[in-house]
């Protein structure tokens, strides 16, 4: 079986919701729904000293969607079977006519990605553009990154090319779920247990 999985490049997004927008545009979401959020974390502050100033702050981006793990929380979780892990790409997705709206997936999964559509009364989330695959297409968040900040892929390829680092902060720990993901850091990156930094845009994420 083939793994799929996404890369991002932190030492290029500049947190433009380029691949945010371009993600809700395309699936047609609502407002309080995105599959893909982008994270603004930050840490440090500005001290006087006399007449001048110092400056310790660092923030970077970070542009994430479903890790499409090869342990997902989201998986084990459903009691109706309504999350499905395709047995040839990997990718983790959730058929709407099974889900009984419980929020189990949600409860479970440690990067809080599956979304309630209350208009529909089912959970929801990034299923890595499976239409656009099988027509040959990227999906449609890497398409639309003008900084060419995303990848996707064969997992073990994107690894081999990119790494292995899968998690910084503000991300959960990677061992909880092994997530199909590569993270190629921004400067300044802090590990994912990091508690001095703190997501500067919180009011943002849906």
């Amino acid at each position: 079986m083939t793994q799929y999985g996404f890369h991002f490049d932190g030492t290029r997004c500049t947190g433009c919701k380029t691949c945010m927008l371009a993600c809700k545009d395309y699936h047609n979401l609502s407002n309080d729904v995105a599959f893909r959020q982008i994270y603004e974390y930050g840490l440090g502050e500005w001290t006087q000293d006399g007449d001048g100033w110092t400056c310790t702050t660092s923030v970077y981006y970070i542009s994430e969607a479903c890790n499409h793990c090869e342990s997902p929380m989201c998986f084990a979780s459903c009691a109706q079977g309504a999350i499905i892990k395709d047995e040839e790409t990997g990718l983790v997705y959730i058929d709407a006519e099974n889900c009984i709206d419980c929020g189990a997936c949600a409860e479970a999964c440690p990067y809080s990605i599956p979304k309630r559509d209350a208009e529909n009364s089912v959970y929801v989330k990034c299923d890595g553009c499976r239409d656009r695959l099988a027509e040959g297409k990227q999906p449609i968040c890497v398409e639309a990154c003008p900084l060419r900040a995303l990848d996707f892929g064969d997992i073990e390829e994107l690894r081999s090319t990119y790494g292995d680092v899968s998690a910084i902060a503000p991300l959960a720990d990677p061992s909880q779920t092994i997530p199909s993901l590569v993270i190629t850091e921004p400067k300044n990156a802090l590990p994912f247990d990091d508690t001095t930094g703190a997501i500067l845009n919180q009011v943002e994420l849906v």
